[in-house]
């Protein structure tokens, strides 16, 4: 993906006046991945932007690129459709927790089953923004909102569960505050062949304002994310102090030095496992132990779109049929004076 092109992020801006909210975090996530795309080595007119409805969805708008605004529930579909038609898009799929995990969830596990071949920017700010603040279906248990007055009783979902139960081949986290990460993985997560799914867990500063600030908090979130990065040893902490092993098949935070433990018995993160058991696991980790950012899987599966044309091309090869007109003409045919 070398970029000759020498675009700049500010190529993808339209002219259309941003109306998200001061402060709202998509704004910090549309700048990161403007930025990706910019390094890409694309043109403008080869990046399709596909997203449903919600604050997140308005997307296309602010893109000097291609751009399809859907229905809500059914970017999926849509985006899809888009890169089977044609395998030549560069396709982006912009959703929300809402969007995708309810309305769209069908559409969701099964183009991640597929493995089609387009990338998937969950924005998550565990809360419905754009229809003012009902819960959503990663609101926290006994999350107060305008449809749970009293704390909602629903379990919420992690998408990283559902990405590895629909047999996903990548899943990478971020936070809408951290641009550089947010670029970097777009950026990974285009290199890769199959579908690419991106959570970014996002701020809405009015409806669901300072949803991720316990693992944010500047002063400690040295202590409560982890990057991981494959091929290294998972360790956290201000001090770098902190490490993860399993423990009777279970994730176990240590402090190393203490206790007997070393750095080198810290374990090392491989996101190319193909068995998705332990990558469940990292994508499910919740306070008191840290949240996983960065790549958390991504191996290597048959992908959708390229079996389709591989197929259609195998057949064409071995039919006399190729269009409508050899159709028409194929059998016996007669003439209605």
């Amino acid at each position: 993906m070398e970029n000759t092109l020498e675009l700049k992020y500010t190529d993808f801006k339209s002219d259309q006046q941003v109306r998200w909210c001061p402060g709202c975090g998509d704004i910090a996530i549309m700048n990161s991945i403007q930025k990706a795309m910019a390094t890409m080595g694309h043109k403008k007119e080869d990046y399709a932007i596909i997203s449903g409805i919600g604050c997140s969805s308005r997307f296309p708008y602010y893109m000097a690129t291609y751009g399809f605004h859907t229905i809500h529930g059914r970017a999926g579909a849509i985006a899809s459709g888009v890169k089977t038609a044609n395998p030549n898009l560069s396709v982006w799929q912009i959703t929300g927790d809402g969007d995708a995990l309810a309305i769209g969830g069908n559409h969701f596990i099964h183009e991640i089953r597929r493995n089609i071949n387009l990338n998937i920017i969950l924005f998550n700010n565990e809360i419905y923004g754009l229809t003012k603040g009902q819960f959503s279906p990663t609101s926290k248990l006994g999350q107060k909102t305008k449809t749970s007055p009293f704390g909602t009783v629903e379990t919420p979902f992690r998408p990283g569960e559902l990405v590895m139960g629909a047999r996903g081949t990548f899943f990478a986290r971020s936070i809408d505050s951290n641009t550089k990460l947010t670029t970097d993985l777009c950026i990974e997560a285009e290199k890769h062949q199959g579908t690419s799914v991106i959570e970014v867990l996002q701020n809405c500063v009015i409806f669901n304002d300072g949803a991720h600030n316990y693992i944010n908090d500047k002063e400690f979130r040295d202590d409560r994310q982890i990057l991981l990065e494959h091929g290294k040893p998972m360790i956290f902490g201000r001090n770098r102090e902190y490490g993860l092993i399993l423990d009777k098949f279970k994730i176990k935070m240590v402090k190393i030095g203490e206790n007997g433990i070393f750095e080198n018995q810290i374990l090392v993160h491989d996101a190319h496992e193909t068995d998705p058991f332990f990558h469940m696991m990292l994508a499910s980790m919740e306070p008191p132990f840290p949240v996983a950012m960065g790549v958390i899987r991504k191996v290597e599966a048959p992908v959708y779109d390229h079996l389709v044309h591989k197929q259609i091309a195998e057949v064409q090869s071995t039919t006399p049929v190729r269009s409508m007109t050899d159709l028409f003409h194929s059998g016996p045919t007669w003439t209605i004076e």
